[in-house]
């Protein structure tokens, strides 16, 4: 066991970390050169296409070091803001974590956070600069950065590159000095955590765990204690680039166990493995559980799929367990599920990833928040609002609360207006602002959750030329002046582009939306209104013409009243057309909500 080194590798988004690895594989001889691939780690073929890591991903490497073989565990994590759930699971499976920092870019927002998530659980941190072949990297100035985050010496920052090699060996010498073995009893009863799982359509369940304590054998029977279930352990192993069947696994490894689990909602993550023959007293204290941010309805295009697009989400939790899904029905699309998300670029990739990998077309809801509503009949009772259909009638309410969190944008000096502005405009008050270095801030915002779930990110980066960096947590509720903003197509409401939005943003956003709809929605024979109201007042209305056929071509001269005749008589069928004429609105139109400012 005192050979074995338990690591992860944390960073901000496009620092360098899966190409690090790449290398990390290769010098252990992991992966042969034939094998060898870029980004090696990220299976998904959405990883690859995006360049972003969406999974940890966890895999043994052998080294001698010294003379003495040993074993090392490294688990890759995502560096974007919305998967940081995957971070926290990975460092509660570790003892020891590499800090990467972009030599060119220096220390970003991400960073900060993922390196104060793996000190709270006492990791090891060998900090190590990235892409120092780049002709724009500052080594001396990164390194000052890094020595004043964490407080090593400046001989502790490891000089790196992941596309030439450079400090590999060094990087490796520096694990197996500095990263602490695992602590553990393997003669206790077994105790092991499960960190991640995944669906395989022809083994069933398998779960990824790391050995806190005793040894798990195989042909044991398990037991799951959250779920309370017990099974038998079929297949366990070690991760390498593919699965590698053992006898047994013991203390401080990570390994993986199949015992034909079929049902998704069997496995938790964070759950402990234990054996029925002799279990462990309690369960290991596991992560925290991931709180949704972003709640967006998911409906099958054809009301015929729910079941399997019910299937196919339990398919998809066993791979991303911060995902939560209910069931919810609405008048316009049916019957459907309201999800959970961590963010936006998160429901863009499950949106993506049903339709890749379980082939399911869906459509999106407006995504929004969650908000407590107090009545004045019984103040102390809160009411949880999901949808802002479900707000209760103005006149009974006494108080909206809504979720804020707190912001921390990191940028250069010269963006600081622009990014005040662009929080402030989102209803953002400034709490504190820290020049990091000479050019580089660190500015600390409070402001409504419901602000940043659209388009937020991507102004950030547009306002900033890209450089500026973003990272939040929440900080619970404040009350807020919110009101209910319903959209109607030819007098009907439409449930799905309702929105509860601040009083002083409603006339506004009100009119671009009806100006938005006015380009989307297809002409239909009669005349189409699309109003924006707040309760029973219209505050924007657009008019979407009706396409209309020349009744009077055939007229050459004669009287005007002919002509007139033939124009009242369309103009009844219209009129009658209306009545009883509905409008589609087509997915684009939801969707084009969300990006109102482009």
């Amino acid at each position: 066991m005192k050979n074995i080194r338990n690591f992860c590798i944390i960073a901000h988004i496009d620092h360098g970390k899966s190409t690090l690895a790449d290398r990390l594989l290769q010098a252990t001889g992991t992966i042969s050169d034939r094998e060898m691939k870029d980004q090696a780690l990220d299976d998904m073929d959405l990883e690859r296409e995006r360049g972003i890591t969406i999974k940890s991903h966890a895999i043994q490497m052998n080294h001698t070091h010294e003379g003495q073989a040993y074993t090392l565990n490294l688990i890759d994590t995502p560096g974007h803001v919305d998967f940081s759930y995957e971070v926290s699971r990975s460092i509660a499976a570790c003892e020891g974590a590499l800090l990467i920092v972009d030599a060119a870019q220096g220390i970003e927002a991400q960073t900060i956070s993922n390196l104060y998530l793996a000190l709270e659980h006492d990791l090891e941190i060998i900090p190590v600069l990235n892409k120092m072949d780049l002709p724009g990297a500052m080594p001396e100035e990164v390194t000052d950065q890094i020595v004043d985050l964490i407080g090593c010496s400046p001989t502790d920052v490891i000089p790196a590159s992941g596309k030439t090699g450079l400090g590999v060996d060094k990087i490796l010498d520096a694990i197996i000095n500095r990263v602490p073995a695992p602590k553990g009893n393997p003669d206790a009863p077994l105790q092991a955590m499960i960190f991640d799982s995944v669906f395989n359509p022809f083994r069933g369940v398998i779960a990824y765990y790391r050995v806190i304590n005793g040894t798990l054998k195989k042909g044991e029977k398990v037991k799951f204690v959250n779920t309370g279930r017990t099974y038998n352990a079929d297949d366990i192993g070690i991760l390498k680039m593919d699965l590698v069947p053992k006898k047994e696994v013991s203390t401080g490894d990570v390994g993986y166990i199949i015992s034909g689990i079929k049902q998704a909602n069997e496995v938790k993550v964070g759950d402990t493995i234990t054996t029925v023959a002799n279990p462990c007293t309690e369960a290991v204290k596991g992560f925290e559980d991931v709180k949704p941010m972003v709640f967006a309805g998911i409906y099958p295009v054809d009301t015929e799929d729910y079941e399997e697009l019910r299937f196919s989400m339990e398919k998809l939790q066993l791979n991303d367990s911060s995902l939560v899904f209910e069931p919810e029905s609405s008048a316009a699309l049916g019957f459907g599920f309201r999800c959970g998300f961590l963010g936006m670029l998160h429901l863009e990739i499950i949106q993506e990833r049903l339709e890749r990998e379980f082939k399911m077309t869906v459509i999106t809801t407006v995504p929004n928040v969650s908000y407590f509503a107090y009545l004045r009949k019984n103040p102390d009772e809160k009411l949880i609002v999901n949808n802002p259909s479900e707000l209760p009638d103005p006149s009974t309410l006494e108080k909206v609360e809504e979720p804020f969190i707190k912001a921390q944008v990191i940028t250069k000096s010269e963006y600081i207006g622009a990014i005040m502005t662009l929080c402030i405009e989102k209803r953002g008050e400034l709490q504190n602002q820290v020049y990091l270095t000479q050019d580089r801030v660190e500015l600390t915002f409070e402001m409504p959750l419901a602000e940043i779930v659209f388009d937020f990110y991507d102004r950030l980066k547009t306002v900033s030329k890209g450089y500026a960096s973003f990272d939040y947590f929440p900080i619970g509720y404040k009350s807020s002046d919110l009101i209910k903003l319903d959209v109607l197509l030819n007098g009907e409401q439409v449930d799905a582009l309702s929105a509860l939005v601040h009083r002083s943003n409603a006339f506004n956003l009100g009119k671009k939306i009806c100006v938005k709809l006015k380009e989307l929605i297809p002409r239909q024979q009669f005349e189409i209104p699309i109003q924006a109201a707040i309760g029973s007042k219209v505050i924007a209305r657009e008019t979407i013409k009706a396409l209309r056929k020349d009744v009077t071509a055939k007229c050459y001269g004669g009287d005007i009243s002919r002509k007139r005749k033939l124009l009242e008589k369309q103009k009844e069928g219209k009129k009658r057309m209306r009545q009883v004429g509905r409008v589609e609105v087509p997915q684009e139109a939801f969707l084009a909500v969300l990006k109102l400012n482009d």
